[in-house]
């Protein structure tokens, strides 16, 4: 018998008119890894769910049968949704203590299954100070852990740097018996792991399902056509049309321009989203200044930003977080966007461009990952101020959805806008010609600081964990310096 079976499986979540999975016939055998693709939309974190028993009768409407013959265990597309206690070792022995396993054993599989996925800090962390990518790590480790005989990964590189990424891959080529389902959008790193491609139809059924090289070697081209990400079929690049303008903003040796790009890229932990934050006015920098120039501020460019009044702020900066669903305000994806967009026909433009117009009346708390960061980023769009700050904003999307966001970021580009981008997807680094800031990590026993070339002094204060480089600068240790170790 297969590990998983599926016959004629659909399922249709509560108040919702279309079926997010439907006729889906499907085996998996014991062992094979498989990697579910599909558009955004297709149903593959619903099928997911569905194969780790977490849609309950309520949830929705069921038909066909599924069997599954293993203990799973899942990683979700947001890991905070899953992670359930102060430290991080606690967390992660959370399932071996509920699966009955004796307490002697508990520690050892918890440090191994820490240091499998390059998780950075001890079993004491405490889970809320961890970045986005770090909880990832930790998330993962949880999942392993209990040795699961089916697991379940849902975007497990998204929000990693590379180095994280190549960590979990790693660990994934080890678990030679275990069943394994990943829904990943961007595959080329994974297909030497795959035994098996299946590729999910929106609306229903299953599209194609065979060996990654067959797979893409047969329906490659039409699969990249229809929002697929395939190997070997590059994106377009959006040049700037014109050189960068105005400065908008300074933090020490940092500056935004108006009509240029920022990617801030950097190894998870290293103080991105942290840097995202202060940019934006949303937090006080704990040493240092932001200054905003009259050309964003006008009348308050004597004020830093987190100083200024929340209407002002959002009049001049955008800002997009790394969890979407932090800043929905209300039930219809169509009043989110109305919010911002004084014109009805912009609202119905960026739900046609971004694929959210057959969602237009849903409540955004119900959207997939995918979904839920574009109409995030559709709401700065829709504002369209002078600056965005957007926290990954290309994470959990297909091949098409991805090139109209990347088309519509560098459209407020070339209009003068500003953008600033935390981002771990070099493709989108590329593809809008941004200018690169890396950060880099920070140590547990030492902060680093950047110097511009020629400067002797640091352009940070001694006592700043977030190293923010100068765009020409140079890591410099600083000696006897400790860290506070806060996340990004």
């Amino acid at each position: 018998m297969p590990a998983v079976r599926l016959r004629g499986f659909g399922h249709r979540h509560a108040g919702r008119r279309r079926w997010a999975l439907r006729g889906v016939d499907l085996d998996i055998e014991q062992g094979e890894r498989v990697a579910l693709l599909g558009p955004s939309g297709a149903g593959k974190s619903t099928l997911l769910a569905a194969l780790a028993g977490l849609l309950p009768p309520e949830s929705g409407e069921r038909e066909g049968t599924i069997e599954v013959r293993e203990r799973t265990g899942i990683v979700f597309q947001d890991p905070q949704s899953q992670l359930v206690m102060e430290r991080a070792g606690d967390d992660v022995a959370f399932g071996l203590e509920n699966i009955g396993t004796r307490p002697e054993r508990i520690w050892p599989l918890v440090d191994d299954a820490l240091r499998r996925v390059g998780f950075p800090y001890g079993r004491d962390r405490n889970v809320a100070a961890l970045s986005g990518g770090e909880q990832q790590r930790l998330a993962l480790a949880g999942a392993l852990v209990s040795r699961p005989g089916l697991l379940l990964l849902d975007e497990p590189t998204a929000n990693l740097d590379p180095d994280g990424a190549r960590l979990v891959r790693g660990s994934l080529a080890g678990l030679d018996d275990t069943t394994t389902v990943i829904v990943e959008h961007r595959v080329a790193e994974l297909v030497p792991l795959l035994d098996r491609v299946i590729v999910l139809e929106p609306g229903g059924g299953i599209r194609a399902d065979g060996p990654p090289a067959s797979v893409f070697a047969r329906y490659g081209d039409e699969l990249a056509a229809d929002g697929v990400w395939v190997p070997g079929h590059p994106v377009p690049a959006l040049s700037p049309r014109s050189t960068p303008g105005e400065v908008l903003l300074r933090q020490d040796g940092l500056q935004v321009r108006a009509a240029e790009a920022l990617a801030v890229t950097g190894p998870n932990g290293a103080g991105k989203t942290t840097l995202a934050l202060q940019l934006g006015g949303l937090r006080k920098p704990t040493d240092g200044l932001v200054v905003a120039t009259a050309a964003l501020a006008g009348p308050d460019a004597t004020k830093p930003p987190h100083k200024w009044r929340a209407r002002a702020l959002a009049g001049r900066i955008g800002s997009v977080f790394q969890n979407p669903e932090h800043q929905f305000v209300t039930a219809k994806v169509r009043d989110e966007l109305a919010l911002g967009a004084g014109d009805p026909a912009r609202v119905d433009e960026l739900l046609v461009r971004l694929r959210l117009d057959a969602l237009a009346e849903a409540n955004p708390h119900t959207l997939s990952g995918g979904e839920q960061r574009r109409l995030s980023v559709a709401t700065a769009l829709a504002a369209a101020p002078r600056l965005l700050i957007l926290d990954e904003p290309t994470f959990g999307q297909d091949r098409r959805t991805w090139t109209e966001l990347v088309g519509l970021l560098a459209g407020l580009r070339d209009d003068g806008h500003g953008i600033v981008a935390v981002t771990h997807d070099p493709d989108f680094t590329a593809a809008i010609g941004a200018r690169e800031l890396p950060l880099a990590a920070r140590p547990l026993e030492a902060v680093r600081y950047c110097v511009p070339p020629g400067d002797d002094s640091p352009n940070l204060r001694s006592g700043d964990p977030h190293p923010y480089p100068h765009e020409n600068a140079r890591p410099q240790p600083v000696p006897g310096a400790t860290s506070r170790g806060e996340a990004q």
